[in-house]
Parts: C-alpha cells; structure tokens; sequence
C-alpha cells in the first residue's frame, strides 16, 4: 500500500512539475521596448582588443542611456571575438558581455544579444571580396556550428531575467532563397526553445532584413515570446551619401535633397556616365514621410498577422550627410514608428552614424539625441 501511495506522490509531483513548465514557457515577458541605441564597433566590427577595447565602454555609457531616456540597447556581438578559429572561447569579451548586461540592468536598460557576423556568414560578403563566401545556407555543417554557439552563449546567459535580455541569433541574413531563411529559422528556434523555453527571441526577415521581404518570413507559431525585427535604411543615397562602402553612394558627388525629388535633373546630367543608371530612379521617385509609410506596409501587416511586436533595429544617417536633411528624414521615421508603435535602436551609439564622440567623451550631435527623445516614450 505504502508503495503504491509513493509511486502514486511521484506521479503527482511530475505531472505538477510538467505542468509548471509548460505554463513557464506559455507566459508572455515582460521584455517591452520602444526606444534604443545600438552599441556597435565594440564586441562587433572592430579591430580593438585588451585594454583599448576594455575602455571603449564603460558603465558611464549606460548611465547616460538612461538619464537620456532610452530603455534598451542592442548589442552586436561577432563570433571572431568570442570564439578563435578552433572553436575555444576567448575570456575577454565574454568578460565585458557580462560587465555590459551587468550595467544594462542596473541602468534599467533591456539588451538584445545580436548575433552579428559569424565565420559562416557576413552580411556584407558581396561587397567585400577579401571576406570568405558565406557556406551559412550550403553546408549543414555552418548550421550545426551556428546552434552550438548558441548552445554556449545560453548556457552563459540563460540565468538573465526574460524580462531583460533578449536574443537576436542572427543579423540580415542574405540567404539566396527566403525558404533557406525559414527553415534556419525553424532550426535555430527549435534549439533554442529545448534549451530557454521563455526567452524572447529577436527574428528578422531575408536580405538584410529587408521590410520588403518581411511579406516572405515564416514565423514559429503559437510563440508569442518573440519579437519581429527589419531594417530601414531608405532612400540610400541619402543616409549613406559618401560612404565608401556604397559604391554608389561614394561616387555621386552632386547634392540630394529630402523631402522631395533626391537629384535634380542638373545633378543627375553631371554625374558620372557609369552611374547613371542607378542614380537615375532617385530623379523620378519622391522621398517623404507617405513614401517611408507605405515601405513599413509589409512590416506591420507581418506584426499584425502574427501579434507580435514589432522593431526596427537598425536604422540612421551616416555622419558626414547634411544635417538638415538628416533630421527631416529622422523626423518622418520617428513619426511612423511612433504611429505604428514601432520599437527601434538606431544605427549608432558612437560610431560613424552615432551621436556621441567616445574618443573626445562628448555629444558630436546632441540636436539629433533630442530629436530622438522627442517622439514616444515606453508606455508606462
């Protein structure tokens, strides 16, 4: 008798426990965002190690992220920095991770963990030749290696709050088929669920996380722990003019404008004969806040399909760009995310799209941070 009352004890307790995580990993967090930064070319696209990279973000960073009145950050982290080539982790940056998510947390900032470049996959490998060919979407092998740094980053960042830290698992994926993105995606969640049932996860769409192809993302059903991220950079030529990286946007020497019409026809007939081709649709289409408005369609239609919020985590204008220009774009963005109840983090903190100078300790475009603040705070 007594036994079967035991086996009867051990029965009530697993289904108890059973149930309690499934309701565990039905909750809905608490992870609410609005307004962001990211904190780029630091644990991501920089050649900064040891001390130089110790100091380039401090906790006085995040102390000023919140007195300005941000409520998250995103921050970029690459597999070069935290893993060598054999796969061995590498202390220090795992190290100022921690010191990052520490400070986040006791500034009241959440943090997205992006997954930002990987040895399998560069955003920007068809633009830079010296970069290997991303093997992400061929090899089941870069798959496999993508989960396990998963598997490791979870492990160090599985006791976080769910309510504070979120993670990106992979930034503007350039798959060549957008089936070859929802099945990764597919794969990378179901890891990642066996692993943190709750933890938000940040997902973006194909090619760059484009809101153009936001129409083709396959989300996970039935998860609501997840938020949907895009990009807006639009119209190029105006919020990279000059950049060298843009073939285009650095060989356009002539003026743009915004609103508007970006080239004028005198602009466009000086130009370069080898550019006109791409320059010629910035003469003919007009940039303004119902253009802007109308390219976010596809990805507020995504957000209202599946429920979930929605956020765009990257988007600026790079620094040397006119700065009349640059507000009134900002200004139309700002206005539609706060239509459409858009979270975002801009494209930067304090790199070439920033508005704070680290190496002088000081705001390069403080008019552009009250611009910022301007628009609509985290609910309440």
């Amino acid at each position: 008798m007594r036994k079967n009352v035991f086996k009867l004890a051990i029965i009530v307790m697993a289904l108890f426990v059973s149930t309690a995580c499934f309701a565990q990993a039905g909750k809905v967090n608490n992870f609410r965002i609005k307004r962001g930064t990211n904190i780029s070319h630091w644990l991501s696209q920089s050649e900064q190690r040891g001390e130089a990279r110790r100091l380039h973000i401090q906790e006085d960073d995040f102390a000023r992220l919140e007195s300005l009145g941000f409520d998250f950050v995103r921050i970029p982290i690459d597999e070069e920095q935290f893993w060598d080539e054999k796969g061995n982790k590498l202390p220090e940056a795992w190290d100022l991770l921690k010191n990052a998510l520490d400070w986040s947390r006791k500034h009241n900032l959440r943090a997205i963990v992006d997954l930002h470049i990987i040895r399998s996959h560069y955003f920007n490998a068809v633009n830079e030749s010296d970069k290997a060919a991303n093997t992400l979407f061929t090899s089941e092998k870069s798959q496999e290696d993508l989960l396990n740094l998963w598997r490791q980053l979870s492990a160090f960042l599985k006791d976080r709050s769910c309510d504070w830290v979120a993670y990106e698992f992979m930034n503007e994926p350039v798959a060549p088929e957008h089936e070859q993105w929802n099945k990764l995606v597919a794969k990378v969640h179901k890891a990642l669920r066996e692993l943190e049932p709750q933890r938000t996860l940040v997902v973006g769409s194909n090619m760059w996380q484009g809101h153009e192809t936001m129409k083709y993302l396959k989300v996970p059903e039935g998860d609501k722990n997840i938020v949907l991220s895009f990009h807006y950079y639009n119209p190029m030529l105006l919020t990279h003019y000059g950049a060298w990286w843009s073939p285009l946007c650095a060989a356009y020497k002539g003026k743009i404008h915004y609103p508007g019409v970006l080239v004028s026809k005198e602009d466009f007939d000086a130009a370069p004969a080898e550019i006109k081709d791409q320059l010629k649709p910035f003469t003919e289409q007009v940039w303004n806040i119902d253009k802007i408005r109308e390219q976010f369609k596809d990805a507020i239609e995504a957000a209202k399909k599946y429920d979930l919020q929605l956020f765009c985590g990257e988007w600026g204008v790079y620094e040397p760009v006119d700065r009349e220009l640059a507000y009134n774009w900002y200004r139309d963005v700002l206005t539609v995310f706060d239509e459409f109840n858009i979270a975002w983090t801009t494209w930067c903190y304090d790199a070439d799209f920033g508005f704070w100078d680290q190496q002088r300790h000081c705001y390069k475009d403080y008019p552009l941070v009250e611009l910022l603040m301007s628009g609509k705070p985290l609910a309440k």
